[in-house]
């Protein structure tokens, strides 16, 4: 029973060093902000075009940063989600036998 709770402890560890390894992306005003993060939610670039910048004001880029952050956690979660998902019905069927099932 312990070896079968270990194995999917470890399969839970190598599914969120793989969410680090998927890039997704939150982009607003057609490219002019980009972000990037990994299935597990961290920021890990920031692209804002240059000519953008120079017209924008500050209350506007604000708020198109947030919108292009939440468009790429948003994704990050369906990516994750999916994982996980995916990864539960693999541990729930190796684990069946603990109930005897």
């Amino acid at each position: 029973m312990f070896d079968k709770l270990f194995a999917a402890q470890q399969k839970a560890e190598e599914i969120k060093k793989r969410l680090d390894t998927i890039s997704v992306y939150g982009e607003v005003e057609n490219g002019a902000i980009k972000i990037t993060a990994t299935a597990n939610k961290a920021i890990t670039a920031v692209a804002i075009d240059e000519e953008f910048l120079k017209n924008a004001d500050k209350e506007e880029l604000e708020e198109l940063l947030l919108t292009a952050i939440n468009k790429a956690l948003a994704s990050a979660e369906q990516v994750s989600a999916a994982e996980m998902q995916a990864s539960a019905q693999d541990m729930l069927g190796g684990l069946g036998g603990m109930f005897g099932q």
